[in-house]
């Protein structure tokens, strides 16, 4: 049965399938910009700390305020 709040289930399911969490993959899919092709950011290195915390925030990262940027780095590369 189709999840109403999933907006790709077939991209939701191979996310699942490669190993994704569900609440990742549910936030995956669900992004404005989900299955659209991208590649234009800039690595995270590039980023200043105040990008790297607006991303954190926008993820849900608990504990941002106090990291600093190599660790707002990796717990956004992990999220």
């Amino acid at each position: 049965m189709p999840n109403p709040r999933i907006k790709n289930e077939e991209q939701y399911e191979a996310l699942r399938d490669k190993g994704y969490s569900k609440e990742k993959s549910a936030r995956i899919v669900n992004t404005p910009d989900s299955g659209k092709k991208g590649g234009k950011a800039k690595p995270y290195e590039q980023w200043t700390k105040e990008e790297l915390y607006d991303q954190a925030k926008n993820v849900g990262i608990s504990g941002r305020s106090k990291m600093k940027k190599k660790e707002l780095i990796t717990a956004l590369r992990n999220n």
